[in-house]
């Protein structure tokens, strides 16, 4: 299936080296991050768990659940785990799916639905498989991006995305390279005569584009 901006999700229940989830459930009312391998036991992969793991704070404090999937087994990703805290010094203590079916992987649409996992099978089999959905607690997804194997994921911009799309559900826009406590924009649908009586005073620097403070 093609999935796009704004479309609800798929739910499926999965292993997962913690045990099974049902996706939708597992999500509840919180925001979520869904993030792909190839395989365990890849390089680029490891420091990227690691940096996950190192930022467990940052995704409590915006109420967001993270989670991994990787076309191997539970007790791989078990494994892998002890590399990965190894190398990063955090525990990865989020959940990773086993999507040895590639049943997920599929359903994100990062690989077409005839692809299988041959024997001798290697990263590139499956190297569509690195991307980041940010998920809604309306199960819709908000954002997605997608990285090739050798290029590691810049997870402080997956942070400041998040702190865009929450933002942004407050009803406002945010500029390029916006970072919180800056100022947002006003949506073009909402007229001037609106907009003051919603937001008070603005800073129109064009007629369409219009800063306030950003709502607490």
């Amino acid at each position: 299936m093609s999935l796009r901006i704004n479309d609800t999700v798929p739910d499926f229940t999965a292993e997962t080296d913690q045990g099974p989830i049902s996706f939708h459930e597992w999500i509840g009312d919180s925001w979520a991050i869904l993030f792909s391998h190839p395989k365990d036991f890849t390089p680029v992969c490891t420091t990227e768990f690691g940096v996950v793991g190192q930022l467990k704070d940052e995704w409590e404090k915006r109420g967001t659940k993270v989670i991994g999937v990787s076309v191997d087994n539970a007790e791989d990703h078990r494994k892998w785990k002890l590399d990965i805290e190894k190398v990063s010094g955090a525990t990865p203590g989020f959940p990773i799916i086993a999507d040895e079916g590639l049943k997920v992987s599929k359903l994100f649409d990062m690989l077409p639905a005839e692809a299988y996992m041959p024997d001798g099978r290697t990263p590139a089999h499956s190297a569509t498989v690195r991307s980041v959905f940010i998920i809604g607690p309306d199960k819709q997804l908000k954002l997605s991006m997608t990285y090739p194997m050798t290029v590691g994921r810049n997870f402080a911009e997956v942070v400041r995305a998040l702190d865009a799309l929450q933002t942004s559900a407050k009803g406002v826009a945010t500029p390029a390279n916006w970072n919180v406590g800056e100022d947002v924009i006003i949506p073009p649908s909402v007229n001037d005569d609106d907009a003051r009586a919603k937001y008070g005073e603005f800073n129109a620097v064009l007629p369409y584009l219009r800063k306030i403070k950003a709502p607490a």
